[in-house]
């Protein structure tokens, strides 16, 4: 027989033992970095990181800011990948030194909340996920979605097929089915893009926000009778309102709830991806054509109705999902329709066409004075997409640069995420049936079952990984205003962190100070030649932080896979404790 001393011993015991187990995840935030593994490849500007199953780089979560402290990450052409520095705010004054700027930050001044970053979960992107051995897929997927990754919170995910598919398909081919009796998912999505996001999902601290797009109805629907372009361009047949539109309607319908089935919840819709490549002859790859009256029409008369009747009226539904130029007039055009705007939530915008004219930026500052219970969420971007341009240039840093200053000129410009395209393509750039292959901030290499981490992944990193969501845009002036050679942007994290961005495309080193402007202290530092540096430091009020309010309701935290495991053991002892307690005798 054993006493109740020896049992209220054992006790004290187990019960240590759990809280040590549950305070293992602040000792793994703090563990360091795996460097990366540097891979050149002939004539490039920089290198790769390479990861096989043996090893793969990681950038770790700094666990807690200690006053006084500011942790800076930096990526160069030259050789950093996500290197770690701890600098001092002090007292000092700062450097007036010639060529030195002095950063203002202003946590005052608040715009736009951040909605995240990440990539799309494409065919192809997941075909070569799995096209690797097991190991290398999770180093792949962890260095995306996870804690020790750059920690992606966004996934875009096409209805059936896209360019970047193997052919061309979609759910049902059967022509005439306006009840739809013939839809289903297919083998693309239930051997590849659903296992790739389940993982993903598993991975995350994120219950990651999910949006999908159309490139294209099935082509019995469509005037041309082809999901791509010929000679005639390829619209839905008749009018918003008739059966062609309100079964497309209810094709989007029969989408969600089969991916809600699998438990892969959708967080929004766009409703047509790039409508203008529709307008173009014998454009090769799925389009359709979607004037913004056409769009307008079909939201407030087709698909807004179905996803509110269906109990989607959560879905966040974005008008537009096209490029730059004209996307304020478009915008007015659907969103003037007080029917139309009720049902959308935001407009989605892509970078192709940043540099045509007629693609001001300034467009976006109007859209959100004009509209500004709506959200900009920037869909899609790639390099190598151009017209005779090198689909994959492996260790391409302009490449990169292209990345962060595009996010930081859209996200100064009121946008309030970024998510890129393929996350995953192979060494040529695809599979891609149209052969319009791309390049990609990750390149599989299965052959010698590996991946290669482009510059481009570490660009996007130094938003995603330390601007979570509910972050907002901050005030950042600059003592060279527009004669800066950096490109800046600060942010407010929900625990009160403050974090700016500075990107150097230049070719000479930048020295600066930064302060907030209602605290005393500045640190001083430097952004060198072809260099991206992330900051993060704490206020010294902490009543200063915030909380994320509305976002946490509908993109709550979930523990992460290591902070689950660690939980579930402890859980485990006490348990194991209390059926001992009563059977010990």
């Amino acid at each position: 027989m054993i006493n109740f001393a020896t049992k209220v011993s054992v006790t004290m015991k187990v019960v240590a033992l759990a809280l040590l187990v549950l305070q293992l995840p602040w000792c793994i935030a703090d563990a360091e970095d795996k460097p990366c593994k540097k891979k050149y490849f002939d004539g490039n500007s920089s290198f790769v990181c390479e990861c096989s199953a043996n090893y793969c780089d990681t950038v770790e979560r700094h666990a807690e800011l200690k006053p006084d402290e500011v942790i800076e990450y930096s990526s160069s052409k030259d050789g950093d990948r996500f290197t770690k520095t701890i600098l001092a705010m002090d007292n000092n004054t700062a450097d007036m030194s010639e060529g030195a700027e002095l950063f203002t930050v202003n946590s005052s001044v608040v715009y736009q909340t951040i909605l995240g970053f990440g990539g799309a979960f494409t065919d192809s992107a997941a075909m070569n996920i799995l096209n690797v051995s097991s190991k290398v897929q999770d180093h792949l997927l962890r260095s995306y979605f996870s804690i020790q990754g750059i920690e992606y919170n966004m996934g875009r995910v096409p209805i059936h097929s896209c360019d970047f598919s193997l052919s061309e398909y979609s759910y049902d081919d059967y022509d005439g089915d306006f009840g739809l009796v013939n839809f289903t998912l297919v083998s693309e999505d239930f051997d590849l893009k659903i296992p790739v996001i389940k993982r993903a999902k598993a991975m995350s601290e994120w219950d990651i926000r999910l949006f999908a797009s159309p490139w294209s109805a099935p082509a019995w629907m469509k005037t041309n009778g082809m999901m791509h372009n010929g000679f005639n361009q390829g619209f839905l047949i008749g009018k918003p309102g008739q059966k062609y539109y309100k079964t497309w309607a209810n094709y989007f319908i029969r989408f969600l709830k089969a991916y809600d089935k699998l438990n892969i919840p959708m967080w929004g819709l766009t409703v047509q991806n790039e409508p203008t490549a529709g307008l173009i002859p014998f454009y090769s790859w799925q389009c359709m054509a979607m004037q913004p009256p056409r769009m307008r029409d079909f939201i407030k008369m087709d698909l807004g109705p179905a996803l509110h009747e269906n109990g989607y009226g959560h879905i966040k539904l974005m008008s537009h999902d096209d490029n730059l130029p004209g996307i304020f007039e478009d915008t007015e055009t659907v969103l003037n329709d007080t029917e139309t705007k009720a049902y959308t939530s935001g407009i989605a915008l892509h970078w192709y066409q940043d540099n045509w004219p007629g693609a001001d930026y300034d467009q976006l500052d109007k859209i959100i004075e004009h509209y500004p219970d709506q959200f900009i969420l920037a869909t899609e971007a790639c390099e190598g997409y151009q017209a005779n341009a090198e689909p994959v240039i492996l260790g391409s840093w302009e490449r990169g640069e292209a990345y962060s200053y595009d996010i930081i000129q859209d996200l100064n410009h009121f946008v309030s995420g970024w998510v890129d395209w393929n996350i995953a393509l192979n060494m040529q750039g695809g599979p891609n049936w149209a052969k319009n292959e791309v390049d990609c901030p990750i390149i599989v290499d299965a052959e010698n079952d590996a991946f290669y981490k482009q510059p481009m992944f570490y660009h996007m990193g130094h938003f995603s990984k330390f601007v979570p969501a509910g972050s907002v845009r901050i005030g950042l002036h600059s003592s060279a205003n527009n004669a800066s050679q950096l490109n800046s942007i600060a942010f407010k994290r929900p625990d009160g962190t403050l974090v700016t961005v500075l990107l150097n495309r230049g070719d000479s080193e930048v020295p600066f100070s930064m302060h907030e402007a209602t605290q005393d202290g500045y640190f001083n530092s430097s952004v060198p030649a072809r260099t991206i540096k992330t900051y993060l430091w704490k206020m010294a009020d902490p009543s200063e932080s915030f909380t994320e309010s509305s976002v946490t309701s509908e993109h709550p935290k979930v523990t992460s896979d290591g902070r689950r495991v660690r939980s579930g053991l402890a859980w485990v002892l006490v348990m194991a404790w209390i059926s001992a307690f009563f059977s010990l005798g």
